[in-house]
């Protein structure tokens, strides 16, 4: 058995395709922990162990400062952009500029969106850009952690922020497009193998990174470049 720690952008790829394909292909099950970023590492400070761990790039360093990571293991996966989501029965506001992804976000009767993961981290950041973080704020819909694009399903908002492929893991939701430029921002995704990984991980990794995972990744609606190790 393998321990996985991962964050949630990758995981309609991972739960699409990627876990069943690689346990069929080395007889190896993983279990997997889903969360965002900054509750995985809070988990990893806290004393668990996983065997991989796949995350947001910027959060490697700190893990390999505490030792919980091998710091030359770690891979390149893809990236994730922020994109809308809204219910079926909605008509799609426009999003195409700053100016009108400002109206659509002030005429939200809500905007649902999540403060713990890397989307929500830039979009409160966002918000406060545009000048309009207490108005929208003040009736916003906030997922403590998980799909933000359930809360425009079950009525509770017009909107919903997060990275494209965690709204794509919500199919009833509708995504209304990508931030527009000037908005946008995009998260890379690297998974290592943690320090007491047995030697079933690194199979994993290498499987994490292959032309088959890519083409997952991209499915998924991530963005990939050809991953490559942080050193060659």
């Amino acid at each position: 058995m393998i321990s996985l720690f991962s964050a949630l952008s990758v995981k309609k790829a991972l739960d699409d395709v990627l876990l069943h394909a690689f346990t069929k292909k080395h007889a190896v099950d993983v279990e997997v922990t889903f969360d965002p970023t900054t509750i995985l590492v809070e988990k990893i400070g806290e004393g668990a162990e996983p065997d991989v761990v796949i995350a947001v790039s910027g959060a490697f360093a700190g893990l390999a400062s505490a030792g919980a990571i091998v710091p030359d293991s770690r891979v390149v996966l893809a990236k994730s952009g922020i994109g809308i989501a809204t219910a079926p029965e909605l008509d799609d506001p426009d999003i195409s500029t700053v100016d009108a992804l400002r109206t659509a976000l002030t005429s939200a009767r809500s905007v649902a969106y999540s403060r713990s993961g890397a989307s929500g981290i830039h979009f409160a950041k966002l918000l406060e850009d545009l000048g309009i973080a207490a108005e929208v704020n003040a009736r916003a819909t906030i997922v403590e952690k998980g799909f933000t694009a359930l809360a425009v399903t079950d009525g509770r908002a017009d909107l919903a922020v997060q990275q494209i492929s965690e709204l794509r893991f919500v199919p009833q939701a509708r995504i209304v497009g990508p931030l527009p430029d000037g908005a946008q921002h995009y998260s890379e995704l690297s998974a290592a193998l943690g320090c007491s990984a047995p030697p079933e991980a690194a199979d994993l990794l290498r499987f994490l990174s292959s032309a088959e995972a890519e083409a997952a990744y991209r499915d998924a609606g991530l963005v990939t470049g050809g991953a490559s190790r942080t050193r060659p």
